[in-house]
């Protein structure tokens, strides 16, 4: 099973934390990010593992050299300029084989059952499915209009009037034709998930809900992480 962690983001709503110390390695009750991320991949059964990395990357590559679980193979692509979340996909597709694969957004943290949701793909098998969690601040988010059968029939990137308080968790299962969906790259430098691949799938997805999801992109949310976790909540 294999998974992509994108945690190549500049972290500038953290500065100046994150002027010193990549996002993905800010401490969560004493943990880095990206080691609670590990440990849920390893508990899923993940074995192979393509982390992209940019701001700070020798202290993201030596972090995983130093305290990796033996458990994950993990595969690194530097990005010198980011590439956008699908960007990254495209530009790794050799790393992808036949299977069902994650791609998680690493600057999350949440209480997903990364196995469960696992499953819950491959009884359907749609093209994505997307897990989404009950947002306090839809118009931020990418919010999902999902019918009775769970399937996802719309899908806005921060609308202004948002149609539901659903929210893409950045925490997906894809299957390998998920690459036919994909905007041709030639004419566009950045290739994002939310407003550049999804929006194609409409039909295509099931919703899979989740119940936390904090986004460690701001001092209010890194703060409010920590005090979860001290109180005894998973990661």
């Amino acid at each position: 099973m294999k998974a992509v962690l994108l945690i190549a983001g500049l972290g500038t709503r953290l500065r100046p934390l994150t002027d010193t110390v990549p996002k993905c390695l800010l401490p969560i009750n004493g943990k880095p990010l990206l080691g609670i991320w590990f440990d849920k991949l390893v508990a899923a059964g993940v074995s192979d593992v393509l982390v992209n990395t940019h701001w700070l990357a020798d202290q993201v590559t030596d972090y995983i050299d130093k305290h990796a679980p033996a458990e994950l193979k993990i595969s690194i692509s530097y990005e010198q300029q980011l590439l956008g979340s699908a960007g990254t996909l495209a530009a790794n597709r050799d790393f992808f084989d036949s299977e069902p694969f994650f791609i998680i957004y690493g600057d999350n943290l949440s209480d997903v059952d990364l196995a469960d949701l696992y499953a819950s793909h491959l009884e359907h098998r749609p093209v994505l499915t997307l897990s989404t969690f009950e947002a306090e601040f839809p118009e931020r988010c990418g919010i999902a209009e999902i019918d009775h059968q769970q399937i996802i029939q719309g899908f806005v990137e921060k609308p202004k009037k948002p149609q539901s308080n659903r929210a893409a968790a950045g925490i997906y299962v894809a299957e390998p034709n998920i690459f036919d969906y994909f905007p041709e790259q030639q004419s566009i430098s950045v290739l994002d998930l939310g407003f550049d691949v999804i929006p194609r799938l409409i039909g295509k997805m099931r919703n899979y809900s989740i119940g936390k999801l904090i986004d460690i992109g701001t001092f209010e949310n890194y703060r409010k992480a920590n005090g979860e976790l001290e109180e005894g909540a998973s990661p």
